[in-house]
């Protein structure tokens, strides 16, 4: 049954048209998956783009006014909104209490005129900058990259990745003055090669405004040609330090197709079939590798398009913005005449790339490619300045998370950043057995990569610089390509696509790395393939079986000041595909709709449980539904006070409109009790709370439960001193459960109040070991009787091990983790590491074995207590 808030059901025009029972009850002879569409939570239409165009690059001034781009508007469409834009909702602003109730829902458009255009809850668009538009005193196009001579790319023919200045995306604003009122506003293009633009812009009496004439792209500057340019700029991230961080979505990065891995192509013993776009990357006219190898080619009997090969348009024009001789050029005819000197490193592309001194006169951009190579829609750069989250557009991709070894603004040279990659892996068995999605949360483990810095990684890419497209047919073809031409292409091509471009890392260089993964781990590998999972990381996952099968992740956001407990969330834009198949890890129910999920953040902001929050439609589902329910959301992001923007590219959908939407999503209220660690036979306090009660708390009644007393028990409970009214709390007989009943009957709680306290649980530990703590809502109602939507989340308790002979100086202190990795370094309690910590591990080895516990002192991980852990732990004084 579908999750809207009763409020919704009775204040919507568009959720009562739904009908209370219309989602998610299927009847027998219904198909469609259950639970699409679900909302947890409440949604709210905040605008619609115009006809053709996704809401793309959202960004919330300090004031809260909002900011998105018109990307690919329909050039049907009325003027100014026939052109890709980026434009202001003026007449709107956020007040940041947590609430959908500063505006009233937008209708949807239902005439032609307001299918055209941009429209906005109480309010309107106000377009800043368009697509081609003059900036730099006339030398430069909006959105427009340049070859070093200042030729405009438009200038040249060939196949492109998209209308140059057609898809702006990403937006975000670095303020110059204290107010926030005026700065520079850095907007991505997707195209080939990319585009980064920095605009003025400043607020005064009238609204935002943009200084066209001071704007620059970013791109021609000679410090981001030096990096081999920038190449399909899509969404990014604001770093937690004030900097833009720009993804490139290189779709053309697939080494394989699908759900292939590069193990499949050695056992085939031929790639046919089997390839993706990266082995035609510096194939002379690149895209057209799809007609020879497609049902109108003679190459092989069977027929297929490799993944990603339409995301080679635009190759040859990132040769000609670098410098390279158009000898390809002939009039109006891109020929395969291949291209020599200046052709670009293919490992150059895919990166996040960070624009150091955003205000300076030019900016320098730096590409963090130890962080690995993808289709990045956007990263997530967590407020401990070291972990990032990253997110892979496409088909068959990877979820990926790199942690760097200290905050990467301390670095004094970004080149210096230095850490470890990860890949997602799905692990709970109910994701792999046709399940719902909206039943579902898809449990992840980190699986290590490797761990590089920017430098090293930098240094391997460069070992492919000089490859061009002569040597595409010298490599691959025994024809003199400069005597018969079509002849030595052909050749090429049948090679390339059987045995691999040699020109690249290879196939056998993937599996041999795997192969030596698998046995010393990612440290033990030989120092020339440390460089595979950074150069090929989505090869190198899959090899390894990490889930390369998300689809579509096109957005990841969380609050800027997120905290453990905070929430992280990730748009799927469409789950089917790789999610919905037969085979791997995910094989749930498809939802063309897509998914948003969210994340509660841990302790070093991990991330271990992905939770559905926004199911969207089925593609069956009847007008009246889809026209209720957000589609294919791509971009997220997380307001101050926990509401999310949620964009759409939908295309139509069989909506009664053809427009995407801007939604905003509140969520449900967490039930959340907290994570404690608590020593044997000594208490601990865990606190049960509402992250926040738009509509006041009238009362309810709540459970807490330990999963195994024999960890930890229940020994007391008390209500927090605002609710006046209480039964118990009573703690069942076993130390199992706590029910709490209540009622704020003097309304201290107020309408819009967070992280509301509402009882203390007391603890104490038994013996050492893990426990879960989680919490039943029996009832939860608001100040106006209704229900409150909320979602419980589960603690951890963790007991640590008893005393070791009398603990410190015989105090019977117990033993502590201080760097919370599980181990008990603090072997005598005195709440530190030193030299008497392995004295006494030592003493204690083998006359009193018995008050060791192997998962407490195994400081070598390999399952048992012995004298190596005594040197590990003193490895670590």
């Amino acid at each position: 049954m579908v999750e809207f808030t009763r409020r919704k059901l009775m204040a919507s025009s568009a959720a009562a048209a739904l009908g209370i029972g219309a989602i998610g009850t299927v009847s027998a002879d219904d198909t469609d998956t259950p639970g699409a569409p679900t909302i947890r939570g409440d949604i709210d239409r905040l605008a619609t783009t115009a006809r053709g165009a996704e809401v793309t690059g959202p960004f919330v001034f300090e004031n809260g006014e909002v900011l998105f781009s018109l990307q690919h508007p329909s050039r049907e469409n009325a003027a100014p909104y026939d052109t890709a834009a980026v434009g202001v909702l003026a007449g709107h602003q956020f007040e940041f209490n947590g609430r959908n109730d500063e505006f009233d829902e937008l209708e949807a458009p239902r005439s032609k005129a307001a299918r055209e255009q941009v429209q906005v809850a109480g309010g309107e668009y106000d377009i800043l900058v368009q697509e081609g538009e003059e900036i730099n005193g006339g030398s430069e196009r909006w959105g427009h990259p340049q070859t070093p001579d200042g030729t405009d790319v438009t200038e040249f023919v060939g196949s492109r990745y998209g209308d140059v200045g057609y898809n702006p995306d990403m937006n975000f604003f670095v303020p110059t003055d204290d107010e926030g009122l005026e700065g520079y506003l850095f907007t991505n293009n997707e195209t080939s090669p990319g585009c980064i633009t920095r605009t003025p812009i400043s607020r005064g009496e009238g609204g935002w405004s943009a200084d066209a004439a001071n704007a620059m792209e970013l791109e021609n500057r000679e410090a981001f040609r030096e990096i081999g340019g920038t190449r399909i700029n899509c969404y990014g991230d604001l770093s937690p330090w004030g900097t833009p961080m720009s993804s490139e979505e290189d779709y053309s990065h697939p080494r394989v197709s699908g759900p292939a891995t590069v193990g499949d192509v050695i056992e085939a013993e031929s790639g046919v079939g089997i390839r993706g776009a990266a082995a035609f990357w510096n194939r002379p006219n690149p895209t057209e590798i799809a007609g020879v190898l497609g049902d109108d080619g003679d190459l092989f009997e069977e027929s297929w398009y490799p993944q990603g090969t339409w995301a080679l348009g635009g190759v040859e024009m990132q040769a000609y913005y670098l410098g390279a001789e158009p000898v390809d050029q002939d009039g109006d005819t891109n020929t395969t005449e291949p291209i020599g000197e200046e052709y670009p490193n293919r490992y150059r592309y895919g990166h996040i790339v960070e624009v150091t001194e955003p205000t300076a006169a030019e900016p320098t951009p730096v590409k963090h490619y130890v962080m690995g190579r993808a289709a990045f829609e956007c990263p997530e750069f967590m407020p401990d300045e070291r972990t990032v989250y990253l997110a892979s557009d496409g088909a068959s991709k990877g979820l990926y998370k790199f942690v760097a070894e200290e905050p990467i603004p301390s670095y004094d040279d970004r080149m210096d950043v230095r850490g470890t990659l990860y890949a997602a892996r799905v692990t709970n068995d109910e994701a792999a057995k046709n399940n719902p999605p909206a039943e579902v949360d898809l449990e992840i483990e980190w699986v290590e990569l490797g761990t590089a810095s920017n430098a090293e990684v930098a240094s391997w890419i460069a070992d492919y610089d000089d490859i061009t497209q002569v040597d595409y047919l010298e490599t691959h073809a025994d024809v003199d390509w400069e005597s018969d031409l079509a002849a030595a292409l052909a050749a090429a091509d049948e090679e390339v696509a059987i045995n691999g471009n040699r020109d690249y890392i290879t196939d056998a260089e993937i599996v041999e790395w795997a192969r030596q993964y698998e046995e010393y781990g990612p440290d033990g590998v030989d120092e020339e393939l440390r460089r595979i999972p950074f150069l090929e990381t989505r090869a190198a996952a899959k090899a390894i079986g990490a889930t390369v099968e998300f689809r579509k992740a096109e957005g990841i956001d969380s609050l800027d000041d997120a905290e453990p407990g905070d929430f992280l969330y990730l748009g799927i834009s469409e789950l089917n595909d790789g999610m919905s198949d037969d085979e791997g890890d995910v094989r749930m129910d498809r939802v063309d709709g897509g998914v948003v999920y969210r994340a509660e953040l841990e302790e070093d902001y991990d991330v271990s449980t992905l939770e559905p929050a926004v199911v969207g439609p089925d593609a069956t589902d009847r007008e009246s539904i889809v026209d209720a329910a957000p589609i294919n959301v791509d971009n997220v992001m997380v307001l101050d006070d926990g509401r999310v923007l949620l964009c759409e590219d939908k295309g139509s959908f069989g909506r009664s409109y053809p427009n995407d939407a801007l939604w905003v999503y509140e969520p449900p209220t967490s039930v959340h009790i907290d994570s404690v660690a608590v020593r044997q036979d000594a208490t601990a306090a865990a606190e049960l709370t509402l992250s926040a009660v738009p509509d006041g708390l009238a009362g309810g009644t709540v459970s807490v439960s330990v999963d195994h007393t024999d960890v930890a028990e229940i020994t007391g409970a008390t209500y927090h001193d605002a609710l006046e009214l209480t039964a118990g709390p009573t703690v069942s007989d076993d130390g199992s459960t706590v029910e709490f009943q209540f009622a704020d009957i003097d309304e201290e709680i107020q309408p819009g109040a967070t992280d509301v306290s509402v009882a203390t649980v007391e603890l104490e530990g038994a013996s050492m070991g893990t426990t879960d703590i989680s919490v039943t809502v029996d009832s939860l109602d608001d100040d106006d009787g209704a229900p409150i939507e909320s979602r419980p989340h589960t603690g951890v308790v963790v007991t640590g091990p008893p005393p070791i002979d009398g603990g410190a100086g015989g105090s019977g202190a117990v033993p502590t983790d201080p760097d919370g990795d599980g181990r008990y370094e603090d072997v005598n309690g005195n709440e530190r590491l030193d030299y008497d910590d392995i004295v006494l591990l030592f003493e204690e080895i083998e006359d009193d074995s018995g008050s060791l516990t192997v998962d407490a002192y195994d400081f070598n991980d390999n399952g048992r207590i012995d004298y190596d852990d005594v040197v590990e732990l003193y490895d670590e004084l």
